[in-house]
């Protein structure tokens, strides 16, 4: 997690979209563990292409089979490289102002959800986020629904969680007499 400090700046992907007067709080990338299929897919499709290998290297017209059994493969890891890349440059931020999600690579999506329009915060994790360490936020606006209410595999939830809670609901030190 990248807790932003003083002086610290987004990469320029992000910047371009934070406000002047805005100070950027927050700032992680989505958990690794977004790729956890995409890896699956292709290590699977690789012990698959190596089984289907064995088995169509013994025959005479199994050289075609070989070729579009590699080439599949091939696709397959041409897909996680794309995956990869999409992971690299989508971030979460939470400014003074703002809840933003950037995402895409070749088309940008940005969306963002005022600080002050959040009535109700959440965040879940399954059991497989808890073991990896990712969970999910849950915003919700009155009245509308929200491009931004659903943000899956944010890394350290609890954590980010107390502290977009303690910007939601600042003043620490009031005292109940």
């Amino acid at each position: 997690m990248r807790l932003v400090t003083h002086g610290d700046s987004a990469p320029a992907s992000v910047n371009r979209y934070l406000l002047p007067h805005e100070q950027q709080v927050i700032m992680v990338r989505l958990h690794p563990a977004v790729l956890l299929r995409p890896i699956a897919e292709v290590f699977g499709g690789l012990i698959l292409a190596g089984l289907l290998s064995r088995w169509f290297g013994g025959q005479s017209a199994g050289g075609t089979a070989l070729v579009i059994v590699w080439w599949a493969w091939l696709l397959l890891l041409i897909r996680f490289v794309w995956k990869v890349a999409e992971w690299s440059v989508e971030h979460f931020i939470v400014t003074s102002k703002r809840v933003l999600l950037t995402t895409g690579l070749i088309t940008r999506k940005v969306d963002m959800m005022p600080l002050g329009k959040v009535t109700d915060m959440s965040f879940q994790r399954s059991l497989l986020g808890r073991m990896l360490g990712y969970g999910e936020f849950v915003l919700e606006s009155a009245g509308q629904d929200q491009a931004l209410s659903r943000i899956n595999f944010i890394p350290y939830p609890e954590t980010i969680y107390l502290e977009v809670c303690q910007m939601l609901f600042p003043g620490g030190n009031d005292s109940d007499d």
